[in-house]
C-alpha cells in the first residue's frame, strides 16, 4: 500500500492591519474637510429700463441707492436725490439706511396703487466698492428683523435687487431731500 503523503498547506491570512491604519487616518481628515456652511442664493434681476414710451407720465419710478465710497445717496425717482448716509469713521451706516427704507416702504403701501407693490431697488456702485459691503448693502435693502408673535422674523423691504454703475461724480443729480414719494 502506498501511502499518500498529504502537503501541508497553511492556510494563507489576510493582513488588514496596514488598510484599517490607513482609515483611521482618513475618515477624520475627510470629515473635517467637509464645508459645513451655508450656500445662499440671491437672484438679481435686471435693471428696469426705460420703456419705450414718450410719456414721462408713464415711465415706472425707480428706487436707486448709489454706493459711493464717501457714502450712501437714495434716489427717488431716478436721479433726484431723497437721502443721503455719508460715511463715518465706523463705516457705512447700515443701520440709518435700514430704518429710513422701512419707513419709505410704510409710505410707499399708504401711497398710490403703483407704489404699493413696490419691491424693486437698483443698487448703483462705483468700481472701488468692496465685495463684503455690496453684500452687506444687499442684506440691508432686502429685508430687516422684526419681531412678529413674539418671534424673530426677516421682514420684507425691497427683494428685488439689480445691480448697475454708479454715475460719474458731479452728475446729473437734484437735491431734493424733502421730497416725499
Amino acid at each position: 500500500m502506498r501511502r499518500r503523503r498529504r502537503i501541508k498547506s497553511e492556510e494563507a491570512e489576510l493582513d488588514i492591519t496596514s488598510f484599517m491604519n490607513l482609515m483611521i487616518v482618513l475618515v477624520p481628515v475627510l470629515l473635517l474637510s467637509l464645508v459645513f456652511s451655508q450656500v445662499r442664493i440671491l437672484n438679481l434681476q435686471l435693471p428696469v429700463g426705460s420703456q419705450a414710451s414718450s410719456d414721462p407720465d408713464n415711465e415706472p419710478k425707480v428706487l436707486e441707492l448709489v454706493i459711493s465710497e464717501t457714502a450712501f445717496e437714495l434716489n427717488y425717482p431716478a436721479g433726484v436725490l431723497l437721502k443721503r448716509f455719508d460715511k463715518t469713521e465706523k463705516g457705512y451706516q447700515f443701520a440709518n439706511l435700514s430704518t429710513y427704507l422701512q419707513d419709505l416702504k410704510l409710505t410707499f403701501q399708504q401711497g398710490d396703487a403703483a407704489t404699493q407693490d413696490k419691491r424693486d431697488i437698483v443698487l448703483l456702485l462705483t468700481p472701488s466698492i468692496d465685495y463684503q459691503t455690496i453684500v452687506t448693502t444687499m442684506d440691508t435693502v432686502r429685508s430687516f428683523k422684526a419681531v412678529v408673535a413674539a418671534n424673530l422674523v426677516d421682514a420684507e423691504l425691497f427683494p428685488q435687487i439689480s445691480l448697475g454703475d454708479a454715475p460719474e461724480a458731479g452728475g446729473n443729480v437734484e437735491n431734493n431731500a424733502g421730497a416725499k414719494p
